[in-house]
């Protein structure tokens, strides 16, 4: 079966750091690009950051620059987002995408899409 899977979300403090996990299963991930967005309640759904394939650049929304860092292992077929000094302003449901690139920033991937895992920050 062909999916990504997202998990890593939870509960942290402001000030805090989640690292998340896009799992690919049936297809290899480092053949893709990886974007990770971000959908808050009764908002859009915003692009995070995206790694491209081959030479791995990685571009990130300016709202996270400085805090946010994107990695790949391609030996498990996983993508990371690691997010720290988290913020009211980061809470949502991340989920990670596939494309053969990295598209403009106001644009959905194309391929596989996980469920999210949600993001939430309290203190």
């Amino acid at each position: 079966q062909v999916h990504v899977v997202e998990s890593g979300g939870g509960l942290v403090q402001p000030g805090g750091s989640l690292r998340l996990s896009c799992a690919a299963s049936g297809f290899t991930l480092d053949y893709y690009a990886v974007g990770w967005f971000r959908q808050a309640p009764g908002k859009v759904r915003d692009r995070v950051s995206c790694i491209s394939k081959g030479d791995g650049n990685i571009v990130y929304a300016e709202s996270v620059k400085g805090r946010f860092t994107v990695s790949r292992d391609n030996v498990r077929n996983m993508v990371f987002l690691q997010m720290n000094n988290l913020t009211p302003a980061d809470p949502a449901v991340y989920s990670c995408a596939t494309d053969w690139r990295c598209l403009d920033s106001d644009q959905l991937m194309r391929g596989y899409w996980g469920q999210g895992t949600q993001v939430t920050v309290s203190s």
